[in-house]
């Protein structure tokens, strides 16, 4: 199939269904989801959405947070501009449909999160992520002009480089054209022309064996971006989520929400003592990147699994009221939170580097946009505060779209693109092949790039990824292509990244912890 749209969009998280909705009363709209449109991260974010409502809380403690937990590498013009501008864009949620939990006198319910100097999480009981997909999915499906490809996958975007001329990663005038599409109906390669791409595809940890993130979470859009030569950075910050559920064989690992710390639980060893006073005056409530170590340093000195979060001094009935999807997951398991600790460890959780872009969400690729956890924007520096991913999203999504709508008219369509061509290659049955290679990859990201860090374990994960990313793309060049195939490529291309950029970082800050050099404050 080849086909002409307006806007493309890749990924169907609170990101791309943003932009998508804002885009979509000036031309036509595909949306394309490597899965049902409602299987993305987003939908797995339990904690809420940052903002200021109230007094004692302002926008001067919110952006002051923001950057501390940075930890000095946040860009502070857009940190003011993401926190300033994001309330008017929830109270756009909330006029889609979206439903946050309120008090009893109206106000709405703010919970806490670590790193927050107030109360300004908005919040759907623990399942915010999924309350936002359901409004915003409903209102894209319903209007005329956005198409959802539920099941399609984006294989590589369009760009020169498919008209013959080599493009280097240093040319200024590289264009994006649109994308190949693998289209699961005709098991064939679809070529989707657009005016503008918008890359939405979330992050990328599934290039560790323990991760939150859905298993569509596979670093597909930095990938592409990668390929495509855009700027890509920041990708040796990638931040732990402290409190996973401890469930050996469960994928993607069970999400502890920071919320329930927020709400009065306390991290203990397998002693039954607190350990954080040891690490941080804030407590439970310390930065990600903090307490995930503080985690990481007792169950390595108990030679220990995982640790403990304890919830059983809390009221009972406000505990089930306030977390019903973790309480009913826990008792799943056997686990009952009022009565029993939770076992828990630090899980792969959101890449706060990604595809460079400015306060549009221009990408350095003309015609290409990055919105959501895939960008990098300088909101997060070193370590993202709790909660305000889903914020950074609806903003620089409104934004995107905004520039979008001022120049696609002005787009001619690259009609000469050529469709894609698998001659010759051969259908390649030995899914082994892949699956194996992936494993191996996980086992290699995971044992040394992870929470704690070194110059000697980091070349050592660079040594074996350059054998799998021969051996992968050999592959790749004589297959005729699948889903899978193309999985691992961007894996591999994700973890090179990450890998290349922890190597380059000659020191020790936020996320990206290295015994070899001091921690910067």
């Amino acid at each position: 199939m080849r086909k002409e749209i307006d806007f493309l969009v890749i990924g169907s998280g609170i990101a791309g269904l943003t932009y998508a909705l804002k885009v979509a009363n000036y031309g036509k709209v595909a949306v394309v989801s490597k899965a049902f449109a409602d299987e993305t991260s987003t939908k797995y974010a339990q904690g809420g959405i940052a903002t200021v409502m109230y007094s004692p809380d302002s926008y001067k403690k919110h952006i002051e947070d923001t950057l501390v937990a940075g930890a000095g590498l946040c860009d502070r013009e857009v940190v003011e501009m993401v926190v300033s501008e994001g309330r008017d864009r929830i109270e756009e949620l909330i006029a889609w449909g979206t439903d946050f939990d309120r008090e009893n006198d109206g106000n709405y319910a703010l919970g806490r999160e670590g790193g927050h100097s107030e109360n300004r999480i908005l919040h759907h009981k623990d399942t915010t992520g999924k309350e936002i997909i359901r409004a915003l999915l409903k209102r894209a499906k319903n209007h005329s002009n956005i198409e959802l490809f539920e099941g399609y996958f984006a294989i590589d975007l369009i760009t020169q480089h498919h008209l013959g001329k080599k493009v280097t990663r240093h040319d200024k005038d590289i264009t994006c054209f649109g994308a190949y599409i693998l289209n699961p109906q005709l098991n064939k390669i679809d070529t989707i022309l657009s005016k503008i791409t918008m890359l939405a595809t979330g992050g990328s940890g599934n290039v560790y064996r323990t991760t939150t993130n859905p298993v569509v979470a596979t670093g597909d859009g930095i990938a592409m971006a990668y390929r495509a030569k855009a700027v890509v950075e920041n990708m040796e910050f990638i931040q732990f989520h402290p409190t996973s559920l401890y469930n050996p064989g469960e994928k993607p690992s069970f999400l502890i929400t920071e919320a329930l710390r927020g709400f009065g639980g306390i991290l203990r060893n397998h002693k039954g003592e607190k350990f954080m006073h040891k690490y941080d005056d804030r407590l439970e409530l310390a930065p990600r990147d903090i307490v995930t170590r503080a985690i990481d340093t007792e169950m390595k000195k108990q030679g220990r699994s995982h640790v403990f979060l304890d919830c059983t001094h809390l009221n009972p009935n406000e505990l089930i009221s306030e977390f019903p999807g973790i309480y009913a997951k826990c008792l799943s398991i056997g686990i009952d939170i009022r009565n029993d600790m939770i076992p828990v460890v630090p899980a792969a959780h959101y890449t706060c580097g990604g595809i460079n872009v400015n306060k549009y969400g221009q990408t350095t690729v003309s015609n290409l946009y990055a919105s959501g956890e895939c960008s990098s924007t300088g909101l997060h520096g070193a370590n993202r505060l709790a909660s305000n991913s889903l914020l950074e999203a609806i903003v620089y999504s409104h934004r995107a779209a905004q520039k979008s709508i001022q120049l696609f008219r002005n787009i001619e369509f690259k009609r000469e693109v050529p469709d894609w061509d698998d001659t010759g290659l051969i259908l390649n049955e030995e899914l082994i092949l892949i699956t194996q290679t992936q494993r191996e990859l996980q086992n290699i990201m995971s044992s040394y790039v992870s929470i704690v860090r070194s110059d000697l374990r980091l070349q050592r994960a660079l040594d074996r990824l350059q054998l799998i990313y021969k051996e992968t793309e050999d592959l790749y060049k004589k297959s005729i292509l699948n889903r899978e195939l193309c999985v691992l490529r961007n894996l591999i291309n994700v973890s090179y990244l990450i890998v290349k950029m922890a190597i380059n970082r000659k020191e020790s800050v936020g996320l990206h912890y290295s015994i070899d050099y001091p921690k910067i404050k």
